[in-house]
């Protein structure tokens, strides 16, 4: 007789919106795996695209409840263990309450008109949540002003990034700067291309990646510049590469929630120009002890300065900076830390 089939440990609502919430959501599920959990993932699947903020995270947070109410229907009595939703749009319409991981919340994110409905709402889910699993200190610090002592259930989980043992010789790499492009008015490419065209020098490259060049388009960018190279939206295996082909990582958001490639790019031994962005943004303070030169809103300048006299260890030094974001120290906190505080052992 064929034994029952065992209860799901952890049971993890992906969104998925972004390259970045997908990245972050299978290295969760990865690192669960590795302690022994037995994780089940809800794939949300993507609503058809609409104009508004509002109206986006309603259908995604629609699209969110139904697919896990279809799951736990399937499971009937066997429930699981716990539930933990990616992101606060994925839990404002919970058919059952669980822990909530996020890197920024609403209230922060969404400001004035493109949250009016999502910010209340969060409050109360931030208030029923048994748990809250912020990716930085300044996401859950954000959440705790919206919801004042709620970040006593808080505990920090960054999103993990694969860390590189070794570098190469970054003086020799073939692109002088790469940009991610991906939302380009959130991202600051305008003012990125702008920096750019400024400082380029006969020879270099820039190559933008995670935007179509008809994204691009719609958002009012062309690029007949021919040192400006479109890379396209790319797996993220093809993109470490790219990474390490590089001398610069250039980017000017004018918010960022997290910023998980500018680790990636800090890891693969990338210097990071950027502006001083609001937002709980965990590399613009690597950023500044690695070279503050490269921070500031002199894009152009910091570029330059960036490629023409390089701090010598930088890529030595990040490597250590971001080892506290690699897969190893998440397991150390999911085995010590998470498990305890969701009741699996």
């Amino acid at each position: 007789m064929a034994s029952a089939p065992r209860t799901i440990d952890v049971m993890l609502v992906s969104l998925g919106s972004t390259p970045g919430l997908r990245v972050a959501d299978r290295e969760l599920a990865s690192a669960l795996e590795r302690a022994g959990v037995r994780v089940a993932v809800i794939d949300t699947p993507a609503p058809r695209e609409v104009r508004t903020l509002m109206l986006t995270d309603l259908f995604w947070a629609r699209a969110a409840r139904r697919a896990l109410a279809h799951r736990l229907a399937q499971l009937g009595p066997r429930q699981p263990r716990a539930v933990i939703y990616s992101s606060t749009t994925a839990a404002l319409l919970w058919p059952l309450p669980g822990a909530i991981r996020f890197d920024s919340p609403a209230s922060a994110n969404r400001p004035g008109r493109h949250g009016l409905w999502q910010r209340p709402l969060e409050r109360r889910r931030l208030l029923q949540a048994s748990l809250l699993l912020p990716w930085s200190e300044g996401g859950l610090a954000e959440a705790d002003a919206a919801v004042p002592g709620c970040a006593q259930r808080g505990l920090i989980l960054p999103a993990p990034i694969e860390l590189t043992e070794s570098h190469g010789d970054v003086a020799g790499r073939d692109v002088a700067a790469i940009t991610y492009a991906g939302n380009p008015s959130k991202k600051g490419f305008d003012r990125v291309l702008a920096a750019w065209r400024v400082a380029r020098r006969p020879g270099e490259r820039l190559l933008v990646v995670g935007v179509t060049r008809e994204l691009l388009h719609e958002a009012g960018f062309e690029l007949p510049d021919r040192d400006i190279e479109l890379g396209g939206s790319i797996p993220q295996s093809q993109l470490r590469g790219l990474l390490r082909r590089a001398r610069v990582f250039i980017c000017a958001p004018r918010r960022e929630d997290y910023g998980l490639i500018q680790l990636e790019a800090l890891a693969e031994g990338c210097q990071l120009v950027t502006t001083a962005s609001p937002g709980p943004y965990v590399a613009l303070e690597i950023a500044r002890q690695l070279d503050p030169r490269l921070v500031g809103e002199d894009l152009a300048h910091a570029l330059r300065v960036a490629l023409d006299t390089p701090v010598a260890d930088y890529a030595e030094r990040a490597a250590d900076l971001v080892e506290p974001f690699g897969r190893a120290a998440l397991d150390r906190r999911i085995t010590a830390q998470l498990l305890p505080r969701l009741g699996i052992s």
